[in-house]
């Protein structure tokens, strides 16, 4: 009798001490999910952790290879595949992690990407790497990035100081859309570049320049149905 109580106290410590360790567990996976929150996760030896812009996310690092594109990559630019803001590019039988080519396009932006803007216009960052809406190729183009990156912010301000309202209810998209190729043309025409310091004219020149800018990128947006103040 008394072997058979103490056996079952033996199983029912020992019961106790697995749940305890459970907990533990528990309690430390929580903590580290506390720590390193944002996307990032807990750290992955061997990746690339990218925290600028508050970004906070895992990818894999630049010369890394690969026997397949993970994901559901797109071939893109005739010779690249594009999964999860990674770039890929063929590597004897398998793949290599790259830079992305500036000038490439691709049909959607990473699942974790950072809206910034630059004296109105907006970036899309993700993984080292800047994207532009381009409205002709109905993607997002692979870009330098700015030009004085101390300007970019990830608060979204008026167009260069310009209040902009949608008078057809344009969508989101359509409104960024419209802003960067008002910006490209008012640019083309006065030779004044908000995203650039001193709007990259003289600086003689730059409060006419900006004048100039704002007159022309407001004819613009007003053309394409917006009211501008």
């Amino acid at each position: 009798m008394n072997d058979t109580v103490t056996f079952m106290n033996i199983r029912s410590r020992a019961r106790v001490l697995s749940a305890l360790a459970v907990v533990l567990a528990l309690t430390s996976l929580g903590v580290q999910a506390q720590q390193y929150h944002g996307g990032g996760g807990p750290p992955r030896p061997g990746m690339h952790f990218d925290a600028r812009y508050g970004s906070n996310h895992y990818y894999a690092p630049r010369g890394a290879y690969y026997g397949a594109v993970p994901g559901r990559p797109y071939f893109v630019g005739g010779r690249y595949y594009y999964s999860g803001g990674v770039w890929y590019a063929p590597r004897g039988p398998g793949f290599v992690v790259i830079a992305p080519p500036v000038g490439v396009f691709v049909p959607v932006l990473p699942a974790y990407y950072t809206t910034l803007w630059v004296g109105g216009v907006p970036y899309y960052y993700a993984n080292d790497t800047y994207y532009m809406w381009n409205a002709s190729q109905n993607g997002y183009a692979v870009v330098d990035p700015p030009s004085d990156p101390t300007m970019a912010t990830t608060e979204a301000p008026p167009s260069d100081d310009l209040f902009i309202y949608p008078q057809n209810g344009q969508s989101a998209e359509q409104q960024s859309t419209d802003k960067y190729e008002c910006h490209k043309w008012a640019n083309s025409q006065t030779g004044y570049d908000p995203t650039q310091a001193n709007g990259g004219v003289a600086p003689d020149q730059a409060a006419d320049k900006r004048a100039d800018y704002q007159r022309a990128i407001r004819a613009c947006l007003e053309g394409r149905n917006y009211s501008v103040r």
